[in-house]
Order: structure tokens, then C-alpha cells, then sequence
């Protein structure tokens, strides 16, 4: 176990790399550094004298990769790959564009993320597993067919109906929450419920879907038989037997989701005015801020070799057959 996760930290680490080369290569190939003064500074009539002055004072008036003006090893290191890229690598996120420390904006909006996100994460994982093994428990009853039906409307509708909807009827009409906002604290749980509310919602089609269908197949396999043949009860089957076995699959999608938990939600954070991670990549794009923008990409995959990992060591924790050589 212990030189499978080294292994695959090491893999991790090559793929970190690879999506840092790869992401500075797309950013700078659709625009070049006098193209990303312009739009900081704020117009295409700006003066070359203040594209010069803003490329020096960020570092954007060095070549990208190989410097041939200089010597030695600064041909390699006096480049702006290695002192805007290199340094995400040890997780040095620096300053964006605009000035600001990027490391600690990422610290000061962790925590609204969180407060939405594991909420919407535990409670929808609760809510979707309950209604799965409801219609499973029902199968070919009417209540099955009407919650698979259920299902297919909910999962045909884009979240983005669910938040403009839900801020209409909860927000403007009933007047039980507001329509957008945050406090720290405990005061920010009247904010919360609405957009917690429809993150579980807009979910809850597909996921429920989908974990019916890894009971139903659970349901079909030997043990269940043998169980039944024993006298067991239907409920103690469903929970004690057939979830347990279907634990592998789902960990799969929950575990490996862990960790993006801290990169909040971009849509929800932006409509409901929290003050995310979300909602700070949102700006950052319409901003033209290519340092948060590169930044927030690098946290997300690392973030997600994380949850990879996570998921792969959880496999043995669901089911002790399964030994990594």
C-alpha cells in the first residue's frame, strides 16, 4: 500500500507539471502579455509607454520559456515561465495581476466554499442514497415508477433554472430567505439554506438515478438470494447487504470530490453573492486575471490527483479483498 501511494504521488506530480507547462502554453498562445496589459489597464487605445510600464513592474517584459540575452543558467531562470509558473509547484501562487496576494484571498474565501459545499455535499449524498434505496425497496410499484420519472424531469433541467427559480419563489414571493449575500458566523446560515437547497436539488436527478441502478444490480447477485433464503428481512438485506456491496462505485464519485470541496461552486457563489473560490475564479476571468485564473486551474487538479488517491485507498477500506502490490 505504502509504494502504491508513493507511486501514485509521483505520477501526480508529473501530471502537475504537465498542466502547468500546458496551461501557461494556452494562456500566453491566445494572449500575449501586451494583449493582457490592454485589458488590465483597461481599453486597445492604451499607450505603448503604459503597456511597457505595466509589463515591468508584474515581470511580463521577459520572454516566455529561453531568455538569449542572457547568460548561463539565466537563459532559463530570467523568463517568465520560471518566475510566474515555477513557483505553483510549491504551491507559491504569488500576486495576480491586479497586485493582490493570490495565497491569501485563497485563504480568506476557503471557508464560505466550505460553508456551502460540505453542507450540499453531505446532506446530498444523504438524500440521494435514502431515495435510491426507497424506490429500490418499492421496486415495480407505482412509487418507483413515479420516482424514476421524478428523476429524468430533474435531471433534464439545468441547475441555472433551479437558482433563478428557487431565488423567485423562496427570495421574492415567500420572502423566507434573501435573495443573496454572506456573514460569517452562524448568521450566515439564513444565506446558506437557499443555494444549499438547490445544490442538493439540481443533483439529486442524476445521482439518485444512478445509485438505484447499483442497487437493482446488487439486488440480482447470489448473496441476496442466500439472505432472503434465510428468513432476512427485505430492509435488512437492502441496508445491511446490498449498500454495504455497493459502497465501491460510490466511493468512487464521493471521495475523489472531497477535496474540490474547497474550490467551491462557480454558479452558485456567483448568483448568491458568496465570497468563494467560486466566485473568485468567475471574477478573476472577468477580469482578464490570468495569475488567479492559472492559479485556481493548478489548485483544482491538484486537488483532484488528491481525491484520485483518496478514492484508490478507500477501495480497501470498503472491501479488505482488494490488496495493492
Amino acid at each position: 500500500m505504502t509504494s502504491y501511494i508513493v507511486r501514485r504521488l509521483l505520477y501526480g506530480v508529473l501530471v502537475l507539471i504537465g498542466v502547468n507547462v500546458l496551461t501557461f502554453a494556452l494562456f500566453f498562445a491566445v494572449n500575449t502579455p501586451d494583449d493582457m496589459a490592454r485589458l488590465s489597464i483597461g481599453g486597445q487605445r492604451v499607450s505603448q509607454a503604459a503597456v511597457d510600464k505595466w509589463k515591468v513592474e508584474r515581470g511580463y517584459d521577459k520572454p516566455l520559456f529561453f531568455n538569449p540575452r542572457a547568460s548561463g543558467t539565466a537563459k532559463l531562470t530570467d523568463t517568465i515561465f520560471y518566475a510566474r509558473s515555477l513557483p505553483l509547484l510549491r504551491f507559491d501562487f504569488g500576486f495576480s495581476d491586479g497586485g493582490n496576494d493570490i495565497s491569501h484571498e485563497i485563504r480568506e474565501r476557503m471557508g464560505p466554499s466550505l460553508a456551502l459545499a460540505l453542507p450540499t455535499f453531505v446532506l446530498g449524498l444523504f438524500v440521494c442514497i435514502v431515495f435510491a434505496l426507497l424506490l429500490v425497496f418499492f421496486k415495480g410499484t407505482s412509487l418507483d415508477f413515479s420516482g424514476v420519472v421524478v428523476c429524468v424531469i430533474l435531471l433534464s433541467i439545468s441547475g441555472l433554472f433551479y437558482i433563478i427559480a428557487g431565488q423567485w419563489l423562496f427570495a421574492k414571493i415567500l420572502r423566507w430567505v434573501p435573495y443573496s449575500g454572506f456573514l460569517d458566523g452562524w448568521g450566515s446560515v439564513r444565506f446558506l439554506v437557499l443555494p444549499v437547497l438547490v445544490g442538493i436539488l439540481s443533483r439529486m436527478g442524476g445521482e439518485a438515478r444512478f445509485y438505484r441502478t447499483l442497487f437493482l444490480e446488487e439486488m440480482s447477485k447470489d448473496y441476496v438470494r442466500t439472505a432472503r433464503a434465510k428468513g432476512l428481512a427485505e430492509h435488512i438485506v437492502l441496508f445491511r447487504h446490498v449498500l454495504r456491496n455497493a459502497m465501491l462505485p460510490i466511493l468512487t464519485g464521493t471521495v475523489s470530490a472531497i477535496p474540490l470541496l474547497f474550490m467551491g461552486s462557480l454558479i452558485s457563489e456567483s448568483f448568491f453573492g458568496i465570497p468563494g473560490l467560486g466566485s473568485y475564479t468567475i471574477d478573476a476571468i472577468n477580469a482578464q486575471d490570468f495569475s488567479i485564473v492559472r492559479a485556481m486551474v493548478f489548485l483544482g487538479s491538484a486537488l483532484y490527483i488528491v481525491g484520485l488517491i483518496l478514492a484508490d485507498i478507500s477501495y480497501t477500506l470498503a472491501d479488505p479483498r482488494i490488496r495493492f502490490e
